[in-house]
C-alpha cells in the first residue's frame, strides 16, 4: 500500500525557516521523481518543486527558487523541502506527491507564515 506522510510544518515568522519531510512507503522510492505541491487558502494546487530519482536534477517554481531546496534520502525513503526566507505568501498546505499535479499526494502539512 502506497503511503506518503508529511511532517515538519508549523507557524513561523516572515524570514524564518522550516524543513518539511515526507516518509514514503509501498513503492520503489529511489526510482521515481518526487514532487512538492502546495495549496494556499482558497486556491488550487500549485507545483512547487521536483527532484529526480537520483537527486541529480531539481526543479523549482520561480516564486521559491533560491529560497527552497528539495532533497531526498533514498536509503531512508524520505523526501525533504528546506524552506528559508519564508514569506506570508508561502502560507499553504504542503503535500509531497508522486506526480506534479498532486493527484497522488499525502495528507499534507500546514505551513503558516505570519508575524
Amino acid at each position: 500500500q502506497v503511503q506518503l506522510v508529511e511532517s515538519g510544518g508549523g507557524l513561523v515568522q516572515p524570514g524564518g525557516s522550516l524543513r518539511l519531510s515526507c516518509a514514503a512507503s509501498g513503492f520503489t522510492f529511489r526510482s521515481e521523481w518526487m514532487y512538492w505541491v502546495r495549496q494556499a487558502p482558497g486556491k488550487g494546487l500549485e507545483w512547487v518543486s521536483s527532484i529526480s530519482g537520483s537527486g541529480a536534477t531539481k526543479l523549482y517554481v520561480d516564486s521559491v527558487r533560491g529560497r527552497f531546496t528539495i532533497s531526498r534520502d533514498n536509503a531512508k525513503n524520505t523526501l525533504y523541502l528546506q524552506m528559508n526566507s519564508l514569506k506570508p505568501e508561502d502560507t499553504a498546505l504542503y503535500y509531497c506527491s508522486r506526480d506534479s499535479s498532486g493527484t497522488y499526494r499525502g495528507q499534507g502539512t500546514q505551513v503558516t507564515v505570519s508575524s
